[in-house]
């Protein structure tokens, strides 16, 4: 499946990424692309993923990399919307415990 990444200039230094479809190995490096240079650029990147059906290991790793790249630069990814299975695995890797999430679809 193909992801598409629109982002959205909320206002200074603050950009959001609608995420659409799967972040799997195959679409992840895409999502990398668009995301590692806002780390540098951006003050916080909100990440929302109501779109997303599916992640994988690759796509986690591009989370904690765009993570741990925000955190160095005293920024903040805050990552919304996540559908009940996304928050699950987020709950079993405990990437919940460090990534903000807010949002869930369970609360809408």
């Amino acid at each position: 499946m193909n992801v598409s990444i629109k982002e959205r200039q909320d206002s200074d230094r603050i950009t959001t990424l609608e995420v659409t479809g799967e972040i799997d190995a195959f679409t992840a490096p895409q999502l990398k692309e668009k995301l590692m240079p806002l780390c540098q650029d951006s003050r916080v990147v909100y990440l929302d993923l109501s779109q997303v059906d599916y992640i994988d290991s690759t796509g986690l790793g591009v989370l904690i990399g765009a993570y741990k790249s925000l955190r160095a630069a005293s920024g903040r990814l805050v990552i919304t919307g996540v559908s009940p299975r996304l928050e699950r695995l987020f709950r079993i890797t405990g990437l919940n415990e460090i990534i903000e999430i807010e949002g869930t679809q369970e609360d809408e």
